[in-house]
């Protein structure tokens, strides 16, 4: 029994805390009504969370009648968190305060780095994010990393394909290193959340997010929640076969989505078809196009297969909202029309009829701060467990 009173007062302490970071200014009163909970309640609890330096109070509100209620905000400088997006060809790190806002970010370039490379790169990151953390309560108090890869729900990552990472006790490693909570995700999962959080999603309870980098992966929230699957594996759809003994995939199958509409698959057909004594990058493809109806031609055919693959997505879950992030996103000119034509030529008129397709307008920056948040979700659950949070 007092086990089952803990665990409610710890699900109400959070409950509070997220309403008041949701909707602050907002008074004990308004809280109470929000919730369902007694004015004793919300009393007792917000006044822990105030000794936790988590809220604070500030100047009195409008009152429908009698005294003017005292207001709640959320202390989003009390803590930092660091998120770490590692790519295929660069590393990314931010610095973000508690509502997600970005004091710094790093970008090392790293082109298919090692696993011990990459380690290295992060480490490096971390250490130098870690010394621009402003002052705080509690100090940096965690660390997410997004990983192109599969992510078991144990936070063990079992491969990175084109990274050609296998078994990796990446999340140990950091913890060791920096005696830090570390949280693991996959990349897209990360980037649905940011979406969500920060981006377009913020509308939408059933948003699918298409991290169109390299690689190809997939977010998914659905019904207001990210959907991992059972495992922990879902939404590896660029290793959906779109074309029966096609190209052959590091993964192993042949004919994956990811083949055919990725940033690999773009530079691959422009290195094939206009050779150059550079090689030909994204931003150098983009910079062209406007005057290279050869380059124009294979942002069509990407473009192309981009859409078939979000014809079966939208046919398959039904989203409110598909968005397209990661690199290819700074592409959004390029693509949009000819990926828009696909979907309606491809997609039933169930499914599509009121689907939005939207490009990011976060590009690569969605892992990052969206592996951040899950960092602070972390944090926030451990304030909420007890008073004072020891790191």
């Amino acid at each position: 029994m007092k086990w089952n009173q803990q665990t409610i007062k710890i699900n109400n302490k959070l409950k509070i805390l997220e309403s008041i970071r949701d909707n602050a200014p907002i008074s004990r009163a308004d809280l109470a009504q929000k919730l369902g909970l007694t004015k004793g309640t919300v009393s007792t609890l917000v006044n822990e969370l105030l000794e936790a330096n988590i809220c604070y109070e500030t100047g009195p509100g409008e009152s429908s009648g009698g005294r003017r209620p005292v207001m709640l905000l959320f202390q989003h400088s009390a803590a930092h968190v660091i998120g770490i997006d590692i790519g295929v060809n660069y590393i990314l790190g931010v610095l973000t305060d508690l509502n997600g806002n970005i004091i710094k970010e790093l970008k090392q370039p790293a082109m298919n780095p090692n696993y011990d490379e990459a380690v290295q790169i992060i480490n490096e990151l971390i250490r130098s994010l870690l010394t621009s953390a402003p002052d705080s309560t509690y100090g940096v108090v965690g660390i997410g990393l997004a990983v192109p890869g599969m992510v078991n729900i144990d936070g063990e990552l079992l491969l990175a394909p084109n990274l050609d990472w296998k078994q990796k006790q990446l999340k140990n490693q950091i913890q060791d290193e920096f005696n830090l909570p570390v949280i693991i995700e996959n990349e897209a999962n990360a980037g649905a959340f940011a979406e969500k959080m920060i981006g377009p999603g913020q509308s939408s309870n059933n948003t699918v997010y298409i991290s169109a980098g390299i690689g190809i992966g997939v977010g998914m929230i659905l019904n207001g929640e990210l959907y991992r699957g059972s495992n922990g594996f879902a939404g590896e759809m660029g290793h959906m076969i779109i074309q029966y003994d096609g190209l052959p995939c590091s993964c192993g199958s042949k004919g994956c989505w990811e083949l055919y509409a990725s940033e690999k698959a773009l530079i691959k057909k422009a290195s094939t078809l206009l050779p150059s004594s550079e090689e030909w990058t994204l931003e150098k493809l983009i910079e062209q196009a406007e005057n290279n109806k050869q380059i124009q031609a294979i942002f069509t055919e990407t473009a192309k297969y981009l859409g078939i693959g979000i014809a079966n997505i939208a046919n398959t879950l039904n989203p409110e909202q598909i968005i397209i992030g990661n690199r290819l996103a700074m592409a959004k000119d390029l693509l949009k029309n000819e990926v828009e034509h696909v979907v309606k030529e491809c997609a039933l008129d169930a499914s599509k009829s009121q689907l939005q397709i939207q490009f990011s307008n976060l590009s690569i920056y969605s892992a990052a701060p969206g592996v951040s948040a899950f960092a602070v979700e972390n944090f926030v659950q451990l304030v909420c467990k007890q008073s004072k949070v020891n790191l």
